[in-house]
């Protein structure tokens, strides 16, 4: 067994201040491009810090126990200012929002927050499109709500169909029977368009991603890999608990016949393989998976995502190490036209490549990493 080594940190220390261009340097609205030329299109929002699970690989329990300093409920963000902010960042060009933890079915009233958002619009007069990431366990009650508010979709994350599996992940005990309802009471509810992530740890789940495909296969739920991450300092990650995404697709082809498709959206993170029917093309009735391969496949070069934390910072990187204060802006005197503006100034000025520089560095197994900011702070 691999020795965990796990410092104890606070990753919410050291965030950077948002600087505001002065006078003619304010931006006039519009798509924003950073130093290597990609432009933002994706918010991703964390709404708490909180979550009801500890799985190893993101909130371990030897960490986020009871005596972990959790944000009062003063520093976060309110639905207001989420909404405030979301709206200067889609005059920048963001498209999507998608709401995070922790687990954010843990935010009070969550359902209004997502009204709020339905309400905002893209620069080309649409809808955003408005997608939560969740570990199911409150799904099954919140799901109807979520739907009548706007959310147009969900993500499930599920690690194993294996019941001892599962709990002892989540190392809260919590059953799988439970996920699963909560994945058909959203079904019922009117979502379309459903994803399950799995995060797949070698010698951990990496056995169940037969089960799972098997069990998604043709169901209409599209089914998505992802490697095990280096986010943050606290889950004792280690390079040889990380299977390739090309070995997930071996096995995978071993069992059903796949097809690659096209990424549906610039910057999509996860490359997309469809079921093949009898003529050898995809069927789109038996449905699809994808791979998300940060490890061993960097797609750094046309990542269009930020992330906003629960407290207001502003994340360009899921691995970066600090952040941005934008919450003293909201706090303070500042205008939407200064708040934009140094969110475009923010933006500008990015030149993150995590992953590709990692790629570039000789295999480290040693768990020994710069301190990050955690994953539950700014979501996945």
């Amino acid at each position: 067994m691999t020795e965990r080594v796990i410092p104890l940190v606070d990753q919410r220390r050291g965030a950077l201040p948002a600087i505001v261009p002065q006078g003619s340097a304010q931006h006039r609205g519009g798509p924003v491009p950073d130093t290597r030329g990609r432009e933002l299109r994706d918010l991703r929002i964390s709404v708490t810090d909180r979550c009801n699970f500890r799985c190893s690989y993101c909130m371990p329990k030897e960490v986020f126990n009871k005596d972990y300093p959790y944000l009062p409920h003063s520093a976060l963000l309110s639905f207001e200012e989420i909404t405030r902010l979301a709206r200067q960042f889609l005059g920048l060009g963001v498209r999507k929002i998608r709401l995070t933890g922790g687990e954010p079915l843990l935010r009070k009233n969550i359902e209004n927050l997502i009204a709020q958002l339905a309400a905002l619009r893209t620069l080309e007069g649409k809808v955003p499109d408005l997608t939560l990431t969740t570990n199911g366990s409150l799904l099954a009650r919140k799901a109807q709500a979520l739907r009548a508010a706007g959310l147009s979709r969900v993500t499930v994350s599920l690690d194993s169909l294996d019941d001892r599996i599962f709990r002892g992940m989540n190392d809260m005990d919590f059953p799988v029977a439970d996920v699963l309802e909560g994945i058909e009471v959203a079904r019922s509810a009117g979502f379309e368009h459903i994803k399950v992530n799995m995060v797949v740890k070698r010698g951990t789940n990496d056995h169940e991603i037969l089960p799972m495909a098997r069990h998604f296969r043709g169901s209409g739920i599209t089914l998505r890999f992802i490697e095990y991450m280096d986010v943050g300092s606290t889950n004792g990650w280690r390079m040889d608990e990380v299977l390739p995404s090309d070995e997930i697709i071996r096995r995978l082809k071993a069992e059903f016949p796949l097809v690659q498709l096209d990424a549906t959206a610039p910057g999509e993170t996860a490359k997309r393989w469809g079921y093949a029917d009898a003529s050898g093309g995809h069927g789109p009735a038996l449905g699809e998976v994808g791979v998300i391969s940060s490890v061993t496949h960097a797609f750094c070069g046309d990542c269009n995502r930020a992330r906003l934390s629960t407290e207001g910072q502003l994340y360009l990187c899921l691995f970066a190490e600090r952040g941005h204060d934008l919450r003293s802006l909201l706090r303070g005197d500042a205008s939407d036209a200064d708040i934009a503006a140094a969110i475009a100034n923010i933006w500008g000025h990015r030149a993150d490549r995590y992953s590709e520089l990692r790629s570039e560095l000789p295999a480290d197994t040693s768990g020994q990493h710069k301190r990050r900011v955690e994953m539950s702070y700014i979501g996945g």
